[in-house]
């Protein structure tokens, strides 16, 4: 899997968010959404991107084949603006690196778009030893953890930022 490139959200992706909505690629989110919720999560990345306040890719590998999704979106980080990212490698592609060369590509046009934001975050589960794998070794900072309520249910998130800057 040498190539991998990352391509601009579209309404025909919303099967690769129903690809991911199992109770094991959930289970460090509180577990799987309603169709509806994956409908308006869908709608909600064209509308965010259009508005200039999110970017959401699919991540393809060499033959254009979607492995998951990436993205950030602004947000407000312990008063000043900020992007938080986030992202999900299918199953079948976990384990081979995607994820943490995904994230360098969105390091990448994050530092691009970034719009006077100065930071990048990330809020893994504290439970999910993987995307807090790719965090560190993508040069993220753990600064905190703390619990807050997700999907209506708590969860305990590690707390990880990147300056842009820097």
């Amino acid at each position: 899997m040498d190539a991998l490139t990352l391509r601009r959200w579209s309404a025909g992706d919303l099967e690769l968010l129903r690809r991911a909505n199992t109770p094991e690629m959930t289970a460090y989110l509180n577990g799987v959404e309603t169709e509806r919720q994956l409908l308006d999560r869908n709608a909600r990345y064209l509308r965010l991107w259009d508005a200039g306040e999110a970017r959401m890719f699919v991540i393809e590998d060499g033959e254009q084949r979607p492995l998951g999704s990436i993205g950030f979106w602004r947000v407000e980080w312990r008063g000043e603006p900020a992007f938080e990212t986030g992202w999900f490698v299918v199953p079948e592609a976990q384990g081979m690196g995607v994820a943490s060369r995904a994230l360098g590509l969105l390091i990448d046009d994050a530092r691009e778009h970034r719009a006077g934001r100065r930071f990048l975050t990330a809020f893994p589960s504290v439970e999910n030893a993987g995307s807090n794998g790719v965090c560190r070794r993508s040069g993220f900072e753990m600064v905190g953890t703390f619990t807050d309520t997700f999907r209506d249910a708590e969860l305990t998130m590690n707390e990880w930022v990147l300056d842009l800057v820097g």
